[in-house]
């Protein structure tokens, strides 16, 4: 029969810890290795992504924004009195000059107010006449009897001189002397007062005639306005253009200032462009720029700048000074760029995805022999369209990845394959 001996089994779990703690140890110092080792670079297909060199020299500093072309020249046409539409001649797109008819309003009150306002005229027209023939008969009589008098005082005032050197020689009583001088200096004194009478007259007459006259003025004004507000009932275009617009139908009931039409000058045109508002700081007035109308090319320059931001954008207007493609015509769609100012000697580079004028930003500088690319910190100066200044953090020959890297920002570098 056999004796187990217990010396062999405390051998055997000896050797079973001795192997356990092993295990453990190794463990640890693998673990311990890997967790110094660096993550694997990501792979990046080369094909997919947007390289660029930096260069040192001129950069042109450009800015872009979409717009319409806008008539310099446009005419909104209201309502001038209250009326109702009875005929539309015209159409929009239609050539019209300044006299075209392009509808007629209907007011009978108005058309009423006007023939009152001319019967009213004649009224006082005949009044005035009727009036000027009664003052001059009354200023002949009046003039008349003056004469008289006239007449009387000089044949008393003669009398009286003939008596008076007939008394001197004393042919005549000195009784009749006295009796025609009293008789000359009474036809004199008449004699003055009908002057006077006759010039009060004449001052009656001529005020009362410019009273009448006033009258008249005042119902021939009323009349011709009368006249006018009819006339215009037929509404017209006021400018040689296009009809753009026409905002009413027939039949419709319109209120004065309502607007009515759209008259514009297709031959005159400017730009209307629309500007980020973090690119616009540096526009001026006079700044040479190039409009795109997917027809041909034309050259302008900066206008009018508005002062107000509007969506986020602002308003540049662009006096268009080259001759206009075909096709061009109002609200076309355009594209315009805007020539800020020439660096001379700068360090630049392509415009990346993401970066603003002035920040710093993590790019990806290619590795010589293309394999890998690691992120630098560039911080970017004054940017055009296409391109932007380098202040810091790239040199001249360097090559970068302008593309969107943002799937990457975990990684200091990649595998470019």
């Amino acid at each position: 029969m056999d004796i187990p001996r217990k010396s062999a089994g405390r051998s055997r779990k000896i050797r079973r810890m001795i192997y356990i703690v092993l295990a453990v140890a190794a463990l640890a110092v693998i673990t311990a290795f890997v967790s110094q080792l660096k993550p694997a670079a990501p792979s990046v297909e080369a094909n997919t992504v947007f390289p660029d060199t930096v260069k040192r020299g001129s950069m042109l500093r450009q800015v872009r924004g979409l717009g319409t072309l806008v008539p310099e020249e446009i005419r909104l046409i209201p309502a001038l009195s209250e009326g109702r539409v009875e005929r539309i001649l015209v159409r929009p797109g239609a050539t019209v000059t300044a006299g075209t008819v392009l509808l007629e309003l209907s007011n009978p009150q108005l058309e009423q107010d006007a023939l009152e306002a001319e019967s009213q005229l004649q009224a006082a027209l005949a009044e005035y006449t009727s009036l000027r023939v009664r003052l001059e008969s009354q200023s002949l009589d009046q003039q008349a009897a003056a004469a008289t008098v006239r007449a009387n005082f000089s044949e008393a005032k003669l009398q009286a001189e003939v008596n008076e050197e007939l008394a001197k020689q004393g042919l005549i009583a000195d009784l009749n002397r006295k009796v025609s001088k009293v008789r000359a200096e009474e036809l004199s004194t008449r004699n003055e007062i009908e002057e006077k009478r006759l010039d009060i007259s004449r001052e009656a007459v001529k005020a009362q005639l410019a009273v009448q006259q006033a009258r008249v003025e005042e119902l021939k004004a009323l009349a011709g306005l009368r006249r006018k507000q009819v006339g215009e009932l037929s509404v017209r275009a006021g400018i040689d253009g296009v009809l753009q617009l026409m905002q009413v139908q027939e039949g419709q009931q319109v209120t004065p200032g309502t607007n009515l039409a759209r008259v514009a000058n297709p031959n005159a045109l400017k730009a209307e462009l629309r500007i980020a508002e973090t690119q616009a700081k540096d526009i001026q007035i006079g700044q040479p720029v190039t409009v795109d109308t997917r027809n041909g090319i034309i050259q302008g320059s900066v206008s009018r700048i508005d002062p107000a931001v509007q969506n986020g954008t602002v308003t540049v207007d662009v006096a268009l000074t080259g001759e206009l493609p075909k096709g061009a015509r109002p609200d076309l769609s355009v594209d315009g760029t805007i020539e800020l100012e020439r660096l001379e000697s700068v360090l630049y580079m392509g415009r990346p995805v993401h970066g603003q004028e002035g920040n710093q930003i993590g790019i990806f500088r290619i590795e010589p022999g293309g394999q890998e690319a690691v992120r630098v910190t560039v911080r970017l100066g004054r940017s055009s369209v296409n391109s932007v200044e380098i202040l810091e953090g790239l040199k001249e020959g360097d090559r970068v990845i302008l593309s969107d890297t943002s799937q990457w920002d975990s990684a200091d570098r990649i595998r470019l394959k």
